[in-house]
């Protein structure tokens, strides 16, 4: 029994794309799979400073817009290192809930609700962030409500809660920055 579920964990993550240069397992949650990130130690960091593990951790399922290192270093000079305070802790939590929708939505569901909307699409987050959804020429793209525009650079992630798409910028909520 153990060859075939180490088998089957090689199988998926065959079927997944590398992320900061390790394998994403699709039999293991958001967070078991982030930490393996090279490209995503700062939100690492963030959703423990957050105290968000035990929710991102969860059952889902979550579609979680997973910033690189290189979006958090391109934040105003001191912006990270100040919402990493623990009196920050509720602000954080905020910013990082924009991050993540309450469902399952693959890169085609994306791109589906795009088209039937005419051109975009409008979701929620958990951190009642509305972020505005755009695809075009097979590249999918996140505004959020400061205008700040994300683009997927690595999409349909899939994880046992849920599924992760790679952005290059921050997402904010209007109140945030």
């Amino acid at each position: 029994m153990l060859s075939v579920s180490a088998l089957s964990g090689a199988a998926f993550a065959q079927d997944n794309p590398m992320v900061g240069g390790a394998a994403m397992f699709a039999d293991k949650n958001i967070v078991e799979n982030a930490v393996n990130s090279a490209d995503h130690t700062t939100l690492v960091a963030a959703v423990q400073a957050a105290g968000l593990v035990e929710t991102l951790s969860g059952e889902g399922p979550f579609t979680v817009l997973a910033p690189v290192n290189a979006a958090f270093d391109a934040l105003p000079e001191g912006t990270v290192e100040t919402l990493l305070k623990p009196e920050n802790k509720e602000m954080l939590s905020t910013i990082l809930a924009c991050h993540v929708i309450p469902a399952k939505a693959l890169s085609t569901d994306i791109v589906g609700m795009v088209e039937a909307d005419g051109g975009e699409h409008v979701v929620d987050t958990v951190g009642g962030c509305k972020l505005t959804l755009k695809a075009a020429d097979g590249k999918v793209t996140v505004t959020d409500e400061n205008g700040t525009v994300a683009n997927v650079t690595i999409p349909d992630v899939i994880q046992s809660n849920g599924v992760i798409h790679v952005i290059d910028a921050v997402l904010t909520p209007k109140s945030a920055m």
